[in-house]
């Protein structure tokens, strides 16, 4: 029974995890108290047990083979296994631990959504540690699953179905609203349907979409919006609209915080738009932890969720 365990050092498959993790050998070592030599040979049996080369190097990445990305999950099941079994009664300790949690997330969710819960964890957990890595779309399954990512935070328009083991939660919900130069020319207290589509507009696409989800709502109009600029991030668009006669439709929050940094007027839609709706993706391999539980409801709390507000009638 087990006889291929019996050939192989468990202490190798810690390797492996770190190594699927970091993607890695200097971090994966420093993870495991390890120097990188010990890490490298370590992969080397590990190569000859499995007869195959596991991770090949891409770039400044150590990239799984098709073999290493199958045992990926198994072998993190296992790990996860022993670590409940030998350790049942350690529970997270937010004011004492030094853990590092890894958000995926655009500029807009991050520079939106974070400040609130950064500032909450300086109370709270002064000792934990964030990385924000950026969101490539949809994240996969498989980073969710092997800790790579321990939260995915975005906003899925298309609403397709999740992939297998990732779950998610809603965290904030927001109406769109338009935002123009306050100088703007044709504009005054309020902006009209003929006003909004005889304007030209900037849209943020951060995965090169060619479209933007607005576009789709005035698609079921019949109606189309003339896009003059389409930009991959948030950051720079109250200063293009402050100074030209563009317009942009993007979440309220999004609107009162980019109001901050330039001369900017808020208005409603002319039009019925549906909400928009940040959510939180975890792996159900991870989402039950006390750790993952923990930080799940200090987003929550930190941004409170606000489906019962709408956007001010009229100009902001």
């Amino acid at each position: 029974m087990h006889r291929d365990l019996r050939r192989l050092d468990l202490n190798l498959l810690l390797v492996f995890d770190a190594l699927v993790r970091h993607r890695s050998v200097t971090l994966a070592a420093e993870e495991l108290a390890m120097s990188a030599s010990a890490l490298s040979h370590a992969l080397a049996r590990l190569r000859d047990a499995m007869a195959d080369e596991l991770f090949v190097r891409i770039g400044n990445e150590m990239r799984p083979t098709a073999t290493a990305e199958g045992m990926m999950r198994p072998i993190g099941e296992a790990l996860d296994l022993l670590h409940a079994g030998l350790a049942p009664a350690r529970q997270f300790d937010p004011a004492a631990s030094e853990r590092t949690f890894i958000f995926a997330a655009t500029d807009y969710t991050a520079f939106a959504m974070l400040p609130a819960f950064m500032a909450r964890m300086q109370q709270v957990a002064p000792g934990l540690r964030f990385r924000v890595v950026y969101s490539r779309g949809r994240e996969s399954a498989d980073e969710l699953a092997s800790g790579r990512i321990d939260f995915a935070l975005g906003y899925d328009e298309e609403a397709l179905p999740l992939p297998a083991g990732v779950e998610s939660t809603d965290w904030f919900s927001d109406d769109y609203v338009v935002i123009a130069s306050r100088e703007h020319p044709a504009i005054g207290r309020k902006l009209t349907m003929t006003q909004y589509l005889a304007a030209q507009h900037v849209v943020v696409t951060p995965w090169d979409e060619s479209r933007g989800s607005i576009d789709l709502v005035l698609d079921r109009l019949g109606v189309m919006r003339d896009v003059a600029m389409q930009l991959p991030s948030v950051l720079v668009a109250p200063f293009i609209i402050a100074r030209s006669h563009l317009l942009m439709t993007i979440p309220h929050r999004a609107a009162l915080i980019l109001r901050d940094a330039a001369p900017v007027a808020i208005y409603p839609t002319p039009f019925d738009a549906p909400r928009y709706t940040l959510k939180i993706y975890q792996h159900t391999r991870h989402a039950g932890t006390p750790a993952h539980r923990w930080i799940r409801d200090q987003l929550l709390q930190s941004v409170p969720d606000s489906r019962g507000s709408t956007a001010r009638k009229g100009r902001d």
